[in-house]
């Protein structure tokens, strides 16, 4: 009976440590936060990381009774960013302990495969989250109907709870994605990928917040994450079967669509809507930023994103058909090898024009003799 080795623990706060126990050094921070609203001294501080704030309310003085509770943004946003970045990154590590790592031990995949499978199965959950979510909100909001809203009574500096609380759950998910990439050591050849969209992600969410764009933000979003989720779904299904691969066409044209449709939006809001606004003063007390700099700068940026993508776009679908012709070349190789054999068949069963049959004898019929 051989020895057996015993495992070694690492270091306290070495590295090794810290990524085999991220999940639980952020939940005892998040529970730190929690216990705070207990004590009377420090429950202003922890309401502060939990709650949305910023609220403003509304008292309809006909009726006299009913009241409006609106949100507006500003620093204490940071305190209640950085308690749902720590939330999102416990479900991350949840989902990829009891989820991800189960499937992953019964398909077998490469370290690359792998590594993919685990970024398509979290943002996978994340997109479909995000899109049930969005789409509520969408219902029950009048500018999906009606785009000139998106632009009339600018600015729109006011949110509902589940708006504003939607926006900073977006931003607290990709900014939990920098740390991840040192918790899920990401391969090196794969982080210059993950940071281009992550850091997109942030910029765009995040302006669109700040610039008190969330309508425009919401209704480009909501689309635009229902495509990604079927991309990372059929991904899924592409690593479990490498047949199944109907996903990427039906994905490839609602691809498209959504970049016509974020780009036809884009230019009806900033060239259209809001370039023929009165209130076109610059004024960060009232969230006012309607300037001709400002709609330029954000209607290039949306511009430049989305020409971005659709040339990584058009790299993925020629990689696919080269792949596809590769495959194809063998197979063409095969089955001319098989008939050139068949041929030399014929050819050495053929004696002076006349087929010969496996015992040697000629297939034509004899001339009966004459008796």
């Amino acid at each position: 009976m051989g020895l057996r080795k015993k495992s070694k623990n690492p270091a306290v706060f070495s590295h090794e440590f810290v990524i085999q126990n991220h999940a639980d050094i952020v939940s005892c921070i998040a529970m730190v936060i929690l216990l705070g609203l207990m004590f009377e001294v420090t429950a202003k501080f922890a309401i502060m990381f939990i709650t949305v704030q910023y609220n403003v309310t509304y008292i309809n003085i006909d009726e006299g009774t009913d009241s409006i509770s609106f949100y507006e943004y500003g620093f204490k946003d940071l305190a209640t960013i950085f308690f749902y970045m720590l939330i999102a990154i416990i479900l991350h590590a949840v989902i990829q302990e009891y989820i991800l790592d189960k499937i992953n031990r019964r398909l077998h995949l490469s370290k690359t495969k792998h590594s993919k499978f685990n970024e398509s199965g979290q943002l996978a959950f994340f997109y479909l989250f995000s899109f049930i979510w969005g789409g509520s909100i969408l219902t029950g909001e009048k500018f999906t109907t009606d785009p000139t809203l998106l632009w009339e009574r600018y600015p729109h500096s006011r949110m509902f709870f589940q708006v504003k609380f939607f926006y900073i759950c977006q931003i607290a998910y990709w900014l939990h994605a920098l740390p991840e990439l040192y918790f899920q050591k990401v391969r090196k050849e794969d982080i210059a990928r993950q940071l281009y969209y992550i850091c997109l992600y942030i910029f765009h969410v995040t302006g669109a917040y700040i610039l008190n764009l969330h309508r425009l933000g919401l209704i480009l979003l909501v689309p635009h994450y229902l495509v990604e989720l079927l991309f990372h779904a059929s991904r899924l299904f592409y690593f479990s079967d490498e047949n199944k691969q109907k996903g990427f066409t039906l994905w490839a044209l609602l691809f498209v669509m959504a970049r016509l449709l974020t780009l036809t939006l884009s230019v009806l809001t900033f060239g259209f809507g809001l370039a023929r606004a009165e209130n076109q003063d610059f004024s960060v007390a009232n969230g006012n930023f309607n300037t001709l700099t400002v709609r330029i700068s954000c209607l290039a940026a949306i511009c430049l994103t989305q020409a971005w993508m659709m040339w990584k776009f058009i790299n993925f679908q020629l990689k696919k058909w080269r792949e596809h012709t590769q495959n194809q070349i063998p197979r063409k190789k095969v089955a001319n090898t098989k008939n050139k054999l068949s041929k030399k068949e014929c050819k050495a069963n053929t004696s002076n024009g006349t087929m010969k049959t496996e015992s040697g004898t000629s297939p034509r019929a004899r001339k009966a003799k004459a008796s």
